[in-house]
């Protein structure tokens, strides 16, 4: 059931006319003679009218292109729709449309250094490597990989390569040696931008004996571009010199012959990015994404559900091996100033990156659910011992957030602001649904579905339905769907992620509810829903209660196979010198009977030092069921503590009642 509680903001009047999102709406009933009142009915004649709609985003994006060509969509199906089927246009040149001092990055680093570069230097930056690319034979199609630091030399990188019509691909520096190989191994880049080394944790770590495996194992890569980051610029030469195909930064950029910059005009879906699933059941799938689609999504997003302009200062919390680190930097198509922060997000205090927000001047500030958690265990009150003066949007991704972490946003953070919890993920670089400066905010949902988005979400049947739990599906086609997977010829490992279930829908692989305000509440992973007794309970509820309870800092919950059925098997970490006694367990199971149902409540609770997690932060609920069961994980290159595994083999707890 949805919750009827009252909203924890809500915009006013003024506050909604001054939004893009309403101006939008206005231009819509202005240019197609509609009367739509409010979002609700906005987002109906945007899935209506699907072509329109596209056409009008393209229009008030200002996207610049060599050709749109008259025809919006021409094949309708899923998968291989054809959007903008004789569009022209460049990525980069519609992120580098700003060509003035206005500051377009800033980079902050752990160890406290910190750069930033204008939009005019940014240009310039991008022009002359983009001279070194196409000097090293780079052409368009060629794969150039990244395992940066999210720092400016990784963006000026990215823009450089897609420039070009290259495809870019990244993950970030703390994949060990097996991770990047199952990654650029499978897209064999033609060049490597690499960090020597990088901070975390307050430490230095260093990356070179990895960067020597990886071009000893990957022949396709012809040059290994070294970026200085935790060494000087002269210290990173000699540390180099013996490394096979190792060049610095500066010597590859200065070597190459000036040149002008051209954005090479490619076809609306044409490659852009790479980007790897991060299951663990398998080598990560390889998922392509086009030109034109990022950038109307991402051009859709920014604007219209986040509202940002040139007078914000934009910073997500994320790494160079996550969807968010590609939306974040699409922000530059909107003239923002976006802030790239590398490091821990708890070093050397909790406060560290709201430091960075007062210091900054941060409007829009983005994170994980896990983060905002974290935050209020460690009783950090952010709203009492900083100014946070231009904050006015707060967004989460990565997992649902919980209830109570909305509430502890508006009571411990800043009371008039928009949290926008997002959810959409790495299969469309982009999300399904997510923020609204328009619309209220209630606990424990997802303001509305993305507009020009058929979200709907399916019981067993097929069926759409409100105000109950399902399948969410998106019934249409959207341009920003991936155009294949990498080395997936006939498409079949395509079809199988997203269209057994439905033929011609995508079924994401949520399990959701749409509620009676249009929001949408995450339950978690379909793959991860529990069972017990045949009924269908997502993990989220259960980690919604577990949070309350003031002595667990994290927990994972999985269902265990057990006589005929399935039992609910919840572990917990626990705040340090706190160990598990029966009383302990009774509060637990006593906190998540009352809240949800006696379904709900775990059969086994036990606790364990570590709970695994992927590097973008998300708990592998499969990983653990699959240890649990005795099956073999695969790809726990994916995991940033793989070895918090072992922690879930053979317990003995688990072998009887």
């Amino acid at each position: 059931m949805s919750n009827p509680v009252q909203p924890l903001w809500q915009p006013t009047e003024e506050a909604i006319a001054a939004t893009q999102m309403d101006q939008f709406r206005r231009q819509v009933n202005e240019v197609h003679q509609q009367s739509l009142p409010d979002y609700h009915a906005l987002h109906q004649w945007s899935v209506d009218n699907r072509e329109t709609f596209w056409r009008q985003l393209w229009d008030f994006g200002e996207v610049i292109a060599s050709e749109r060509g008259e025809r919006i969509l021409g094949k309708d199906t899923m998968p291989g729709a054809e959007w903008f089927p004789d569009a022209r246009l460049n990525f980069a040149e519609n992120l580098l449309r700003f060509r003035d001092d206005r500051v377009a990055l800033i980079e902050r680093l752990e160890n406290g250094g910190r750069r930033e570069l204008s939009y005019r230097k940014l240009f310039e930056r991008v022009e002359r490597l983009a001279a070194a690319l196409a000097g090293a034979g780079v052409e368009t199609g060629d794969r150039v990989a990244g395992f940066m630091p999210n720092i400016i030399d990784t963006v000026v990188a990215m823009l450089a390569t897609t420039s070009l019509g290259a495809i870019w691909t990244s993950c970030s520096p703390d994949f060990g040696i097996n991770g990047v190989l199952d990654r650029f191994g499978q897209v064999a880049p033609k060049i490597l931008f690499a960090c020597e080394g990088y901070f975390y944790n307050g430490k230095t770590i260093d990356s070179l004996p990895r960067l020597e495996q990886i071009v000893d194992q990957i022949d396709s890569i012809q040059q290994l571009v070294v970026v200085p980051v935790a060494r000087s610029p002269e210290q990173t030469e000699t540390a180099i010199a013996a490394v096979d195909r190792a060049i610095s930064l500066d010597h590859f950029v200065n070597a190459a012959p000036a040149r002008a910059l051209t954005f090479v005009q490619t076809e609306f879906n044409h490659p852009l990015y790479i980007m790897y699933s991060s299951g663990t059941t398998g080598v990560p799938k390889c998922i392509m994404h086009g030109v034109g689609g990022t950038l109307l999504q991402h051009i859709k997003e920014h604007r219209l559900h986040t509202d940002i302009s040139r007078d914000d200062t934009l910073f997500y919390f994320t790494t160079c091996g996550w969807m968010m680190w590609n939306w974040l930097v699409s922000g530059l198509a909107c003239g923002a100033t976006l802030v790239l922060y590398d490091g821990s997000p708890f070093y050397p205090a909790a406060q560290c990156l709201w430091d960075m927000a007062d210091e900054e001047g941060i409007s829009v500030f983005g994170t994980s659910a896990k983060y905002i958690a974290a935050l209020e265990k460690a009783g950090c009150k952010p709203g009492e011992s900083h100014r946070l003066e231009q904050l006015r949007a707060v967004l989460s991704t990565g997992s649902p957030l919980a209830h109570e972490g909305f509430r502890y946003v508006y009571r411990d953070i800043k009371a008039d602001l928009c949290l926008s919890s997002i959810s959409g993920g790495t299969d469309i670089v982009s999300c399904f649904a997510l923020g609204n400066p328009t619309l209220p905010v209630y606990p424990g949902e997802l303001q509305c579905r993305g507009l020009g988005m058929a979200v709907q979400v399916w019981n067993d049947d097929g069926k759409s339905v409100q105000e109950e739990k399902g399948e969410l599906v998106c019934a249409t086609s959207f341009p920003c769907m991936p155009i294949g997977f990498w080395n997936d010829d006939d498409g079949s490992k395509y079809h199988g992620a997203y269209f057994e279930s439905w033929p011609g829908v995508w079924a994401h692989g949520d399990y959701a509810e749409i509620t009676e305000h249009g929001g949408v509440i995450i339950y978690g992973r379909s793959d991860a829903v529990l069972n017990p007794g045949g009924v269908r309970i997502g993990t989220a509820e259960i980690y919604r209660q577990v949070e309350k309870v003031e002595e667990v800092l994290d927990s994972i919950c999985i269902g265990q196979d057990w006589r005929d059925d399935v039992r609910v098997v919840l572990f917990v970490v626990l705040r340090e010198g706190v160990s598990l006694d029966d009383d302990l367990i009774q509060k637990i199971r006593t906190t998540i009977r009352a809240n949800t149902t006696p379904r709900h409540v775990p059969a086994k609770v036990i606790q364990v030092a570590d709970i695994p997690r992927t590097i973008s932060g998300k708990i592998v609920e499969l990983a653990v069921r699959n240890v649990v069961h005795g099956k073999p994980v695969k790809n726990q290159e994916a995991l940033a503590n793989p070895q918090a595994l072992k922690l879930f083999e053979d317990l003995p707890e688990l072998a009887g009642d």
